[in-house]
């Protein structure tokens, strides 16, 4: 027999439930991850690909705080890209293209090397539940296994069923069943649940298309990588995405298979993601386009497996096969697995606190999909944070809050918890107000002493981040302090179309001009020859560049932070009588007996909650 005791158990071991399971361990939790199947652990249901817009600045603060996901996507990359270079540095976001099956072997290769972490392979049905305490769960041979805090990071398999066409049947993802039983435990214990949908593209056979008649799209000419750790390195050799396009004959086809499909004939009634939609759903909301953006990507190293990104669908198999071969590039393909839909249940996030710990039963966290979010990146940062507070809980220690202002994980869970979550919940740059803060350089400065005191990053990590941001302020005083050839600065002048100028100026000066790039200052020998002896990498001149071009962003950013620390610093206490407050509305009084927020400033985000309502609040409390 195994042991049956333990201080924190994680039911699924998918994104979320990998780096709770690896945060709890690493803290010094005895842990155990309990999954129906190990051969699928992290497993990429979606996209072989980590990062993207406001996804890569997640995935570097869950590397900051001492997680895996960074580690595990640069073992596996096979592309990388930095997105959104012509814009501001707020909106940069690293992306690597992964080799799904290294990805999952990564993974499971890390969890495996973690002390005091355990596995089990079996469906979870029920909780063990005594007096609104969790402490432990039941699985479908009737074992019982007790643990002081439980984490639930069930993804897309309560209640599973996937939909092609006319037909559907129950599975998590395609090839595993679905999970039961835990969705009527929950609802019993009062929580209230929902059903969300997401889906799939197919995956085809590379050797069967032409990538001459599509758009190659190579990785970056310098490659870097997602960890600030010293564990991995970037990439040397790369493999190219394609893009090729839709056209009228594409979507002709696609029409004739409406009937039939669950989107539209009434079998799927959930809500999908908004900002990911499927082929079907795009070409009936925009008629009007002739064409949309396929993106074709290969799914590892060895494999010639593709996938057909901006292709998803749940149209019947015959339509996705005949609708593929008028794609151009796509007119010999061979498919390896057509496309789905599933629809899955999902439990509001309303019903959590900020620390994930759900509001009626106590030791039980919520991470993942459960909540009602989609893409790995989301997952992973709820299941570090579940992961943490589930330790601290049952250690007796405050929880783990990250604000709006520190991080994108403190961004995405405050929203879901006073926002809710109707529709799967994606991260973007747009979300956060503090964008030119969060930025995916500076993750480790802002989360790498956060972790350490946590006990999950490593002193090295702690050290590499003094010395870089020693190195900035010396490269900051610098450039503020020295001045510039005159000669020099205006030959490049002149190349940049600026005027002269007549006099010497600070190094600083010139670099905060919008045409001038740091990469402009190569013919400044006195500060190559500076940069160099003091070995001052271009991740450091970058980061003093961003400095010193968006002095006055940074500054705003941090006072209207600040001001935000005040109410924030405003406790709300938990047995607070809203109902006394004559003076608030009764959509007021009802959204915040609701959700309960621990603060004022989580109150002001409330929506409904007015300015007006704050004060209210304040004057009763004393303030």
């Amino acid at each position: 027999m195994f042991d049956t005791n333990y201080d924190v158990i994680v039911v699924g071991a998918g994104h979320a439930g990998c780096e709770a399971a690896a945060a709890a361990a690493n803290l010094g939790s005895k842990t155990l991850l309990v999954t129906m199947n190990l051969q699928t652990v992290a497993q990429m249901s979606c996209n072989p690909a980590m990062g993207g817009i406001a996804k890569g600045q997640i995935v570097r603060e869950i590397d900051a705080l001492g997680g895996y996901s960074g580690i595990v996507s640069d073992h596996s990359a096979i592309q990388y890209k930095m997105l959104n270079q012509s814009k501001g540095p707020a909106m940069w976001s690293p992306r690597v293209q992964s080799d799904r099956s290294l990805f999952s072997l990564e993974w499971r290769t890390l969890l495996e090397q973690t002390p005091l972490l355990d596995f089990y392979q079996e469906m979870v049905v029920d909780l063990v539940i005594e007096n609104d305490v969790a402490v432990g769960i039941i699985t479908s041979l009737g074992i019982k296994i007790y643990g002081r805090s439980i984490i639930l990071t069930n993804g897309t398999f309560l209640n599973g069923l996937i939909h092609i066409g006319e037909k559907n049947y129950g599975g998590g993802r395609a090839g595993e069943k679905a999970s039961t039983g835990l969705t009527e435990k929950l609802e019993t214990l009062g929580f209230d649940s929902g059903r969300m949908k997401t889906g799939t593209p197919p995956r085809v056979d590379g050797r069967s298309l032409d990538y001459d008649k599509m758009v190659e799209q190579p990785g970056d000419t310098y490659p870097s990588k997602f960890s600030f750790s010293d564990i991995t390195k970037p990439l040397i050799n790369q493999r190219s995405c394609h893009i090729t396009h839709t056209n009228v004959d594409v979507h002709d086809i696609l029409r004739e298979g409406f009937d039939r499909s669950p989107m539209f004939n009434g079998s799927i009634r959930s809500k999908g993601p908004r900002y990911c939609p499927s082929i079907e759903d795009k070409i009936n909301r925009f008629s009007e386009k002739p064409q949309h953006q396929i993106f074709v990507e290969p799914e590892g190293w060895k494999t010639v497996e593709v996938y057909v990104n901006g292709f998803s669908t749940s149209l019947p198999e015959d339509i996705q096969y005949k609708a593929l071969k008028a794609v151009r590039g796509f007119e010999n393909v061979k498919l390896f697995r057509p496309g789905y839909a599933i629809e899955y249940d999902y439990f509001p996030p309303t019903q959590l606190f900020h620390s994930l710990e759900t509001k009626l039963i106590q030791n039980l966290f919520f991470a993942g999909q459960i909540n009602g979010t989609t893409g790995y990146e989301e997952a992973g940062a709820q299941g570090i944070i579940a992961g943490i507070n589930a330790h601290l809980k049952h250690k007796n220690q405050t929880p783990f809050v990250l604000g709006r202002d520190e991080a994108y994980i403190g961004v995405l869970i405050d929203d879901l918890i006073l926002k809710g979550a109707e529709e799967p919940y994606r991260m973007f740059t747009s979300r956060a107000e503090y964008r030119t803060l969060l930025r995916q350089d500076n993750a480790d400065e802002r989360l790498t002493p956060k972790g350490h005191a946590l006990g999950l990053a490593s002193e090295e990590r702690i050290r590499k981040v003094d010395e870089k941001l020693a190195k900035r302020s010396e490269l900051l005083n610098y450039l503020k302090t020295k001045s510039y050839p005159l000669d020099s600065a205006n030959r490049l002048l002149k190349q940049k179309g600026e005027n002269r100028v007549n006099q010497i100026d600070k190094y600083a000066k010139l670099l905060a001009r919008p045409k001038i790039t740091r990469k402009d200052f190569s013919e400044f020998k006195t500060l190559q020859d500076y940069l160099d002896f003091n070995g001052m990498d271009d991740s450091i001149f970058e980061q003093a560049e961003i400095e010193v071009k968006y002095a006055g962003y940074i500054e705003k950013e941090k006072r209207n932070a600040e001001k935000l620390k005040r109410l924030e610093n405003i406790k709300i206490p938990r047995n607070f009588d809203f109902d006394i407050l004559a003076s608030l509305s009764h959509e007021a009084k009802e959204k915040l007996n609701k959700l309960r927020p621990d603060t004022l400033a989580q109150a002001s985000r409330i929506s409904g909650i007015n300015p007006s309502d704050i004060s209210v609040i304040l004057v009763s409390m004393g303030r």
